[in-house]
């Protein structure tokens, strides 16, 4: 029996352009597939866009643009999107086209003569944006708390599916479902502890969404509709094995889906991945915000595995801060520093001097079984350290080994098959790059390899604090040679009462000179949040200045572009100990 491996995304709302989360949400059922492909599975792979919603009607009426017209420019966004992205989707499934009208049809009109839709009556607050019935108890301050909107009262005959019949069995079912578990959690309390109603199922006097098979008065609520494409689009592959959403619709996939699904008579997927959101210096990024970070910018400007890799940085499970500046900070340090050096470095030196085949001791200081379970429970960014942790090795193997004086061709053999290695661990998170690695050690006369990532470029300075409050603006070279460079972490970022940039920063620089409190002027670049438990560096033995009252015993180093005029961080790797000397 053949396996097979049948993974979801959820399908986006196309009311305006793709924002830098759709692409997250890509990436990672990207990663997911390749790895399972170069596991033999046979990996039928889904994502798409859900045109039938009324967000996407209302947007095309302000505009001033047929809806049709409108759903059909903005779906080619997020098809170029993937092609950019370099998604290895097998279909992209949109919910306008005929064969998912009439399948959703289909299951709408099969949970109809089930005798579990019924017409009934409907009163209450519904957001536009969530598309969803709201009770009083959702809301806060009486607005949706995801899109921060007043919704809309509504009051209209419905039909109904008969959602509370299925509470006990999706308990039982949710227990074994979703991943991870504190998501898990979240939707077995609602469960248990909150009156599951039954689901108002179509909405009534509208001109757009697929109509109901059962009353040409009404359309097919778009959640019922939407949900139904895993199935329009599986190719024969259903059930799912993933389905990956983000925390915003885990309901709508844990307890509205699979009800749907066992009254139609369908078997039930078996893992819903619920991710957390990207945030924009602490707030979710999203385009009813108005905070969007352009994904296809971002590949323009830097190129796609830059932008992959940088976002693949960012946990799957909780919600993580996520820039431009982060992305840069991704590039340089781990892309161009690590991997592009050890690639550019060995090639070279294989160029030079050849190899001879050799046992690969190097080899054996790589975990593959350890990064096969990271990726296994879909810890994707714990993958990469262990992978980079092995480039790390290999980098500082041949510093031990200097196989530029030695001439050493059987080190090199080591380096290479090592390096061959990495490049096929990483294809799943950076394909072009992996395969350019593959293609330039595989050939029979090996050249130095092309500059893979190229850094960057920020103009290096210690922040000049603009001359706020006495802070040193200078440090010439004689004083630069006398100072103590150290790793610190940051505990905690607080305001400072009556100063615009600044933060004061309580630092951990390591036993042997303990805490630390310092001045810091960059509030505009950093949020408190973004800023708790970096690793940085400090100047550890300068004077201390008073600033604003506060005694700033030290400064941190950071870089900021010369393009843009933004400010970052200079941080080093997690497991590198506080207090180490830098320099």
């Amino acid at each position: 029996m053949v396996k097979k491996f049948y993974i979801t995304t959820a399908i986006d709302y196309v009311n305006a352009r793709p924002h830098i989360g759709h692409a997250f949400e890509k990436v990672i059922a990207d990663a997911l597939a390749r790895w399972k492909r170069q596991k033999n599975v046979k990996t039928w792979f889904l994502t798409g866009t859900d045109e039938n919603a009324q967000k996407n009607a209302q947007v095309a009426k302000e505009k001033g643009i047929p809806v049709k017209k409108f759903v059909d420019a903005n779906s080619k966004i997020f098809i170029e999107l993937c092609e950019k992205l370099n998604i290895s989707n097998d279909d992209f499934i949109r919910t306008t086209e005929e064969r998912h009208t009439r399948t959703a049809k289909e299951i709408f009109k099969k949970v109809y003569e089930k005798g579990e839709i019924y017409k009934g009556a409907y009163e209450g607050w519904y957001c536009v944006g969530c598309e969803e019935f709201k009770t009083e108890k959702n809301l806060v301050n009486g607005s949706c708390p995801e899109h921060h909107t007043k919704p809309e009262w509504i009051s209209e005959e419905a039909y109904f599916f008969k959602l509370s019949k299925y509470k006990n069995k999706l308990v039982e079912f949710v227990k074994n479902y979703i991943v991870p578990e504190s998501k898990r959690n979240e939707i077995l309390s609602r469960l248990k502890n909150e009156e599951l109603r039954d689901l108002c199922v179509s909405r009534k006097n509208l001109d757009w969404g697929i109509d109901s098979p059962i009353d040409k008065k009404y359309k097919i609520y778009v959640w019922f509709d939407a949900l139904i494409n895993y199935i329009s689009g599986a190719n024969g592959n259903w059930p799912a094995d993933v389905h990956i959403v983000g925390k915003g619709i885990n309901w709508f996939h844990s307890v509205i889906w699979p009800a749907i699904l066992i009254s139609a008579g369908y078997k039930l997927p078996k893992t819903l991945l619920v991710h957390g959101y990207l945030n924009l210096k602490g707030q979710k990024i999203s385009k009813s915000l108005g905070n969007v970070i352009d994904p296809l910018e971002l590949i323009e400007k830097y190129g796609v595995d830059s932008v992959r890799y940088s976002l693949f940085r960012c946990s799957v499970f909780e919600d993580s801060d996520y820039s431009e500046e982060i992305l840069i900070e991704r590039n340089n340090n781990e892309l161009a520093n690590k991997l592009g050096n050890l690639v550019s470095r060995v090639s070279g030196l294989i160029e030079k001097n050849g190899v001879v085949k050799t046992q690969n001791s190097l080899i054996k200081k790589l975990n593959e079984k350890k990064i096969n379970g990271l990726m296994e429970r879909f810890e994707f960014d714990k993958a990469l350290n262990e992978i980079f942790s092995f480039v790390d090795v290999c980098n500082q193997y041949v510093q031990d080994k200097k196989p530029w004086e030695t001439n050493d061709k059987k080190i090199l053999f080591e380096l290479k098959e090592s390096i061959l290695k990495i490049a096929d661990l990483l294809w799943p998170f950076i394909p072009s790059s992996s395969e350019k690695i593959k293609e330039c050690f595989s050939k029979p006369k090996i050249i130095k390899s092309e500059i893979l990532f190229r850094k960057i470029e920020v103009e290096e300075k210690v922040i000049k604090e603009e001359k706020i409050e006495g802070v040193m603006t200078n440090v010439s070279f004689s004083e630069w040679e006398k100072l103590d460079l150290r790793v610190a972490k940051i505990l905690k970022a607080e305001d400072i009462e009556g100063a615009d940039k600044l933060y004061r920063l309580s630092l951990d620089v390591g036993k042997e000179i303990g805490k630390r409190t310092i001045c810091a002027g960059i509030k505009p670049y950093y949020s408190k949040d973004e800023l708790k438990n970096k690793k940085i560096i400090v100047f550890a033995n300068l004077e201390p200045r008073k600033i604003k009252g506060i005694e700033s015993q030290g400064m941190l180093l950071a870089a900021s572009t010369s393009n843009h005029g933004k400010v970052i961080l200079l941080t080093v790797e997690k497991d590198i100990e506080t207090g180490s000397k830098v320099g």
